[in-house]
């Protein structure tokens, strides 16, 4: 049990802004960070860029192995419509990455042929995270319709989970499937607190984390947590890793990612990965994917110039790398045809860079 446990009483007593009032006095934090703008021009005039790639660092003598100084971050995809990307993830067979733009209620696809883009879904529920399962079918938490579906070969819509104990979910965040073929996802409810991006409306249930068991029993496997957002399995299945965003409408929630042990579908050991609070500055991980040596990526934001990006944790919850964007980033992805290749969505676009280790898991 975390000392930090939230609690349906925490929630009434403690301050909940808007996600509007947060956004707002993120957006003016950031202001105040950075009087340098964006940085780095990724536009069609900008200049080439000078090897070694200059936006990712190595904090840690550890994170050398996996930088590649010649391999530039690249922006792949920028929409002046696109207001809020999310959710990235990689179709192996198909070789193209999906990824939802919230507030629009579409979804967007990139094939790697040809670097082309195009609507993939329209409309698409208010879509935030998305994965594929071990049959290759997509899976997307729909904050629209507060509710898990997957895409079936035939076109047609299977809802994994929309109602726990005869409640609705809040609005379900991001999602990863275990090898036994259980899909696991959060239900922070950013999706129903306004109706920018879902349809605004109560939460019915305590934030939370979830279990689909392969038969379609719903578990809830723990609520040790403010806001749970992403999360990603270690390489070995034994540990479930969750950010938690709580800090947004929590005054007592920490910036940080959790860990717990995974023993069959319980969760236990619940307890602090890694902070987000770094030189002085509290910003946010949203999406995390882990690589084959036991690495956290994890996407950043919500501070400014200098801090937005990812930042990568080793094993032991030590920062050791951080990857410069020029906008905020809400997810991140292994793909690519060795699932060697970083994407991350960022805002109003979509970046890739390639690094020396894989995914551990599929998307």
């Amino acid at each position: 049990m975390l000392s930090e446990k939230s609690t349906n009483a925490d929630r009434q007593s403690l301050p909940t802004p808007s996600r509007r009032g947060f956004l707002a006095a993120a957006s003016a934090m950031a202001a105040s960070i950075s009087s340098t703008g964006f940085g780095r021009d990724y536009g069609e005039n900008a200049a080439p860029v000078r090897y070694p790639e200059p936006d990712v660092r190595a904090l840690d003598d550890r994170f050398k192995k996996y930088y590649l100084g010649n391999s530039p971050i690249l922006r792949l995809y920028h929409n002046k419509n696109m207001l809020w990307a999310e959710g990235p993830a990689w179709n192996g067979v198909g070789r193209y990455l999906v990824w939802s733009d919230i507030p629009n209620n579409i979804q967007y696809r990139w094939l790697e042929e040809d670097g082309h883009v195009s609507v993939f879904r329209d409309p698409a529920g208010n879509s935030n995270g998305n994965t594929f399962d071990h049959e290759g079918r997509q899976i997307s938490c729909e904050h629209g319709n507060r509710r898990v579906v997957r895409y079936e070969y035939d076109g047609s819509i299977t809802v994994l989970a929309d109602k726990f104990e005869g409640k609705v979910f809040n609005a379900p965040n991001d999602a990863v499937v275990h090898k036994d073929k259980s899909i696991w996802f959060t239900d922070p409810g950013y999706g129903s607190l306004m109706n920018y991006e879902g349809n605004k409306g109560p939460l019915h249930l305590k934030e939370a984390v979830y279990r689909i068991d392969p038969s379609g029993t719903i578990t809830k496997v723990t609520d040790e947590i403010f806001k749970p957002n992403g999360l990603c399995f270690s390489p070995d299945y034994k540990k479930l890793y969750v950010a938690d965003t709580g800090a947004s409408h929590y005054a007592n929630a920490k910036r940080e990612i959790k860990v717990w042990d995974v023993v069959g579908n319980k969760l236990t050991n619940g307890s602090s990965f890694a902070s987000m609070v770094w030189n002085g500055q509290g910003g946010l991980a949203d999406g995390i994917r882990m690589d084959i040596d036991g690495n956290v990526w994890a996407s950043a934001g919500w501070v400014g110039d200098g801090y937005d990006g990812v930042h990568v944790f080793a094993p032991d919850g030590t920062r050791i790398g951080h990857i410069v964007l020029p906008e905020i980033c809400s997810n991140v992805c292994f793909g690519g045809r060795k699932r060697n290749r970083l994407f991350m969505t960022g805002s109003q676009s979509l970046y890739a860079v390639y690094v020396e280790t894989k995914g551990a898991h599929i998307t």
